[in-house]
């Protein structure tokens, strides 16, 4: 593993870990609202490393990027933000993105601007790809209502009642296995400064023109017990894109590599072994 950061274009420092061979087929794990690269479970990433070169970012405002006074409203600065790590990394083509909850709005916001050309598939982990009233592909659960306000306010006891009772809803029942975990995601909640988690919610955004016409296919892996991006917001994206397979989890909430990760990480793999491995000249004239 290895700790790198490079530089976005509105000059915020973006900090992401590398794992696996560098010349290994690269996956980009894009995390959700409020958390950080360390969501993944560092099992969860030595798996995926196996065979694939694994980059797990930190968006701006969490974990150890920079948290600038804007840009969380602006589909432009995720794009650029997306496109810096993978102009950073000897990617060149044919790159798979996967995004978690809030992650599959960055990962749409980035192919509105930059399209296809570096990426070969997509895979939305109980995701959102649009935000806003009205927006289907943003419908939100009961335990997400539930936690805004609150767990935006500036006063601590508030928005670490908010986020406790949030945490469930991301781990599902909590073991031995999972209670270090279900810490860990509770941690990167409070780290993550209350302007940043409130920024996060203050646009409007649609995505499924894009979603219409994406030349790539599209892995939705969604729980049916998902209390915090509802399920038919994964099946909105699956009905839209036109290469779209999906897998509901029955029963599963809106941590699937939590509560089985070993499962999600054999579903991950199976995609993107299907995936067609593109060219660069083929890239090229996409």
């Amino acid at each position: 593993m290895a700790i790198r950061d490079t530089v976005g274009a509105d000059g915020t420092t973006l900090v992401y870990r590398t794992f696996g061979d560098p010349s290994a087929r690269p996956l980009v794990l894009i995390h959700g609202w409020a958390q950080s690269s360390r969501c993944w479970g560092d099992d969860v990433l030595t798996a995926l490393a196996a065979d694939h070169r694994v980059i797990a970012v930190d968006l701006r405002g969490h974990g150890y990027s920079d948290a600038p006074a804007s840009g969380y409203d602006d589909p432009a600065s995720w794009a650029a933000d997306v496109d810096a790590v993978l102009a950073a990394e000897p990617i060149g083509a044919g790159a798979i993105l996967l995004g978690w909850s809030y992650g599959g709005l960055v990962i749409c916001d980035y192919l509105s601007v930059h399209g296809t050309a570096a990426v070969d598939g997509v895979v939305l982990v109980g995701a959102i790809t649009s935000i806003g009233r009205g927006e289907a592909g943003g419908r939100v659960g009961p335990a997400m209502k539930a936690a805004i306000p609150a767990a935006m306010s500036e006063d601590p006891a508030v928005a670490l009642a908010a986020l406790d009772s949030f945490g469930p809803a991301l781990t599902g029942p909590v073991d031995d296995r999972a209670g270090a975990w279900a810490q860990e995601l509770l941690g990167a909640g409070l780290s993550t400064p209350p302007r940043v988690r409130a920024a996060l919610f203050a646009r409007a955004t649609g995505h499924d023109g894009l979603l219409r016409t994406l030349d790539v296919p599209v892995f939705v892996l969604h729980g049916t017990a998902d209390t915090v991006v509802d399920v038919t917001a994964g099946e909105h994206a699956a009905t839209l894109v036109p290469d779209a397979r999906a897998s509901y989890w029955e029963g599963c909430g809106h941590g699937p590599f939590v509560e089985d990760p070993q499962r999600f990480v054999r579903e991950v793999r199976e995609f993107v072994a299907t995936v067609p491995t593109r060219t660069a000249e083929a890239h090229a004239v996409r």
